[in-house]
């Protein structure tokens, strides 16, 4: 339905009196967006998927040996912490995925900038992209070993070619869907290229960027888990690696909490910048 018709049949809905002035309605209606926001709503899901483990270690439905209960999993964070296996191991893995996110990051933004805005930087930019995007970055590992062996260079680019093209698509999508009546009144006024870029590019295409930015955060920690497996000394994924060769269930458990903990963390973040940066806009996430 489109917005004419549905302001068409907002204005009848109400009926008139014989004064022609709109009756208030009998009983308030049902709104029919998804409410307000729920107070730390982001966690409910992951609570309780915990109270279901939790349950069923606890009722003797889930075999200790291939998933510890919960509480036998923190026993093991906790010895892990004690002796500073977890937090050197998190470093690492922070930095790498930090890293890939920026350089990720930057190539995305500038590569969708050239695209977004000549036709001739979508003609040399665009395809090679699509490329990339129908070949898994992982596929590329053998590649990038052979380029840049197996140290921290390699687990990087592949982290930023996981990051890149998210970020490019979103945000040249974004950056295509902005209004031609913007442009054409930049003209107008007589803005400059940078002016152009500055007040009327930026933000139209941050909405796009700033989901782009989502699942390209998601896309990093995907691409670490795969590189610190692949010949890794350090890192949350070595440490699981090295678990698994010893049957250590429970810190290969542990490793998987942290990376879902970095997951729902950096995309709470994320989105928190977008309620922040985007409040101008009324939409149905409140």
């Amino acid at each position: 339905m489109s917005t004419t018709a549905l302001e068409q049949r907002a204005a009848t809905a109400a009926p008139a009196d014989q004064a022609g002035r709109p009756r208030p309605p009998a009983r308030k209606r049902r709104k029919l967006g998804p409410g307000r926001p729920v107070p730390y709503g982001w966690a409910i899901g992951p609570l309780l998927l915990l109270a279901v483990w939790a349950a069923g270690s606890g009722a003797g439905l889930i075999d200790a040996r291939s998933l510890p209960a919960p509480w036998t999993i923190a026993g093991t964070a906790r010895d892990l912490i004690a002796d500073g296996r977890l937090q050197s191991n998190f470093a690492t893995s922070a930095q790498r995925a930090l890293l890939g996110l920026v350089f990720g990051t930057v190539a995305g933004l500038l590569l969708a900038l050239v695209s977004g805005l000549s036709r001739l930087g979508e003609g040399l930019v665009d395809g090679p992209v699509q490329i990339k995007r129908a070949i898994p970055s992982l596929a590329l590992i053998p590649l990038l070993v052979l380029w840049f062996g197996i140290g921290e260079t390699m687990k990087v680019i592949t982290i930023a070619l996981g990051v890149f093209v998210p970020i490019y698509l979103h945000t040249h999508n974004g950056l295509r869907t902005i209004d031609n009546r913007y442009a054409e009144l930049a003209e107008t006024v007589r803005l400059g290229r940078l002016q152009f870029v500055r007040h009327v590019v930026l933000p139209g295409a941050l909405p796009g960027f700033l989901l782009g930015l989502r699942f390209g955060v998601t896309a990093a920690w995907l691409a670490l888990v795969v590189v610190e497996q692949v010949n890794a000394t350090s890192g949350i994924g070595y440490m699981m690696e090295l678990a698994r060769t010893y049957g250590q269930t429970d810190v290969i458990i542990v490793g998987l909490v942290v990376y879902g903990l970095l997951g729902l963390v950096s995309d709470a973040l994320v989105r928190l910048v977008e309620r922040r940066t985007l409040s101008w806009r009324r939409t149905l996430a409140g």
